[in-house]
């Protein structure tokens, strides 16, 4: 094989396992056929739930709610008379629909300096940490799906000033957030002992 033809085999194999990574899951509706696709996300989430402490299933929920899993999500493109852009709504980007601010704050709290929106293990860490610091700023509990969704929609500072309140849709998103979270939970615990075996046991339990 030429050196030519090599490299471009080695450029479509990586560019598919690159794609398979950033890929969506199949059954993003159940957190077990999530981790079990997903087996470096289920090592990402342990790693941020050790290191700041709460359940994995809330941050997942908020997730699946804020991108739907997707790694490039971004919110919608402004027009001016229909068909100029002006740009996005906002900065929002990525897994965690994380604000350009709010992760460069993130980076420089949490020692991620190179840390990426679109890249899981950071997102997730990252959504970890604002948990954290909704607990700690907020007095939230890290198992309350709902109020954690809002302090994160809304901000530290606009959920200590209420500004949900007058927000019934939002009240409805944190309500299916809450449900989600409280399904995912039910999911995990049924499949949690299976995830932490190693790939031996897997093969023959």
């Amino acid at each position: 094989m030429s050196r030519a033809l090599l490299a471009a085999a080695v450029l479509a194999v990586t560019g598919l396992w690159l794609t398979g990574c950033a890929s969506v899951p199949h059954n993003p509706h159940n957190l077990c056929d999530v981790f079990t696709e997903k087996r470096s996300w289920y090592r990402a989430a342990k790693r941020a739930a050790d290191r700041w402490g709460g359940p994995v299933h809330v941050p997942l929920a908020m997730m699946y709610q804020e991108s739907g899993f997707k790694a490039n999500a971004k919110p919608p493109r402004r027009w001016f008379l229909g068909f100029i852009p002006l740009g996005r709504v906002s900065s929002a980007y990525g897994y965690p629909q994380a604000l350009k601010g709010t992760w460069a704050l993130y980076q420089y709290e949490a020692g991620s300096r190179f840390s990426d929106r679109d890249n899981f293990a950071d997102a997730i860490d990252f959504m970890f940490w604002y948990m954290d610091k909704t607990h700690r700023l907020n007095g939230i509990s890290k198992w309350d799906a709902k109020n954690q969704y809002l302090s994160y929609h809304e901000g530290h500072g606009g959920y200590a000033r209420g500004t949900y309140s007058d927000k019934p849709w939002l009240l409805q998103v944190a309500a299916r957030v809450d449900a989600r979270a409280a399904a995912y939970a039910a999911q995990f615990n049924g499949c949690r002992q299976r995830l932490d075996r190693n790939w031996f046991m897997r093969l023959f339990l």
